[in-house]
């Protein structure tokens, strides 16, 4: 069998840079892999197509044209089987390039350039066999296309096969720290509103008494006065010093506001208390209502701007689930509302000058839904702020997704909350957005008792 060794091409190969300097992302497409033009009119002999293949060890193929319009290509492998046959030199080499091609003729893979270098690397595999190899045609621009290697392809995705490699192992990383950074919070916070709780209950439950023993001394100086009518200078100019008429009058007053304050502070101590369990090993009957109110509470300085909460709660049965991680769910939902309102508020005051009477509000609402797996328990939380554009609403839910700015966000937020509803309480958490509207997260969570 005779090979063909030509020394010298008339035709022009582009230089391809090394694998090693390719610029490869998991966002790249076949435009950022090198690609091949050596281009040959039908007419032209085929010992010119040898010559550019000598000249060029890379090249993996030439495109064929006639009269400068694409008409299909021939391979480096299939151009030397073909003239490497017997007889292949005597058919072939002189000729135009044309007979072998029509004597040889494959089906083409034409792909645009802007594809995904994964997904372009899977529509390769998937050809036959025989065709495997074949380089693939990319369309760089209407009606103009060069030629990529299948190795070079292969190559590309397997580097982005490492990189998303390393990526998801970053990223379980960073989730774990941040688990274990979310774990170890809630127990500093459980043992700190315990040591605040006891003493605060003693005072509480003091003041009760204390309230009680200064109604008893009123009236204990009440009966003294009716016994002993007569004046006395001593005691009048005492009860004068101390102004004992406003006394009686202010200090019921200021221990019952003691009392509501150490009533409040209560249930903010109960309600950090409630929030830190987030270690719980087995799910109970949990009042959602509870877990909204004590999340609210919390969050209640965050309530500025004058953002107001609409409550429209309904008839809603226990739930089956954990009551720290549920909260923890309600505490980043009604945080991204809040982050929300606040920074629509500002945009609108500095872009717009508006007056209208938009009023910055979050609405809660729980009912019970029938869906397609029996009664649940449906929450949603919705906001009147600028919604979520349609292109990031897919993503909202992945790990490491945010539109925050780099120190305002980490993009694990709703992700966890995701996997708290789906998979600790085998409920459901969906979004409904609309651009310039409004944002609405539902939550669907089985109740106690029923599956």
């Amino acid at each position: 069998m005779l090979a063909v060794r030509e020394t010298s091409s008339e035709l022009s190969v582009l230089h391809i840079p090394e694998i090693c300097t390719w610029n490869i992302s998991l966002e790249s497409t076949l435009l950022d892999l090198p690609l091949y033009n050596c281009q040959v009119e039908l007419t032209q002999q085929a010992k010119e197509v040898a010559q550019a293949f000598e000249g060029n060890s890379m090249l993996p193929g030439v495109i064929l044209t006639d009269r400068g319009n694409f008409v299909g290509i021939i391979s480096r492998r299939h151009f030397f089987e073909k003239v490497n046959r017997r007889y292949g030199l005597e058919m072939f080499f002189k000729r135009p390039i044309e007979v072998l091609y029509r004597f040889s003729k494959q089906e083409l893979l034409v792909i645009p350039g802007s594809k995904l270098i994964v997904e372009a690397a899977q529509e390769s595999l998937y050809r036959s066999a025989e065709l495997v190899h074949e380089p693939v045609v990319v369309e760089v621009a209407p009606q103009t296309y060069k030629l990529l290697d299948v190795h070079q392809l292969m190559v590309a995705q397997s580097r982005i096969h490492q990189i998303t490699n390393k990526l998801l192992q970053q990223q379980t990383q960073s989730k774990l720290i941040q688990t274990e950074k979310m774990a170890s919070l809630g127990r500093i916070v459980a043992e700190v509103a315990h040591e605040i709780r006891n003493p605060l209950n003693c005072i509480w439950g003091n003041l009760t008494f204390m309230l009680s023993y200064f109604e008893n001394l009123l009236q204990l100086m009440s009966a003294y006065e009716e016994e002993y009518s007569e004046p006395c200078p001593r005691i009048d100019a005492l009860k004068e010093e101390i102004e004992f008429d406003f006394l009686q009058e202010d200090l019921p007053v200021t221990l019952e506001g003691m009392e509501l304050g150490a009533s409040q502070l209560l249930k903010i101590v109960n309600g950090l208390h409630h929030f830190s369990h987030m270690d719980e090993t087995k799910p109970v009957e949990t009042d959602i209502h509870e877990c909204l109110e004590m999340t609210l509470l919390i969050l209640k300085n965050r309530f500025k701007n004058n953002i107001q909460v609409v409550k429209n709660y309904g008839e809603l049965p226990l739930v089956s689930g954990y009551s720290g991680q549920l909260s923890q769910v309600f505490l980043n939902l009604l945080v991204n509302a809040l982050d929300s309102l606040i920074e629509h508020a500002a945009d609108r005051e500095i872009q717009t000058q508006c007056q209208d009477n938009w009023q910055p509000q979050i609405e809660i609402t729980t009912t019970v839904r029938e869906t397609e797996h029996g009664k649940r328990a449906a929450i949603e939380i919705a906001d009147n702020g600028p919604g979520i554009p349609p292109e990031n609403q897919q993503q909202i839910f992945d790990t490491f997704f945010t539109t925050k700015p780099a120190g305002k966000g980490t993009g694990m937020g709703l992700a966890i909350c995701h996997q708290i509803v789906t998979e600790k309480h085998g409920g459901e958490l969906s979004l409904r957005s609309k651009p310039g509207q409004n944002t609405k997260f539902e939550i669907l969570l089985p109740i106690a008792g029923k599956t």
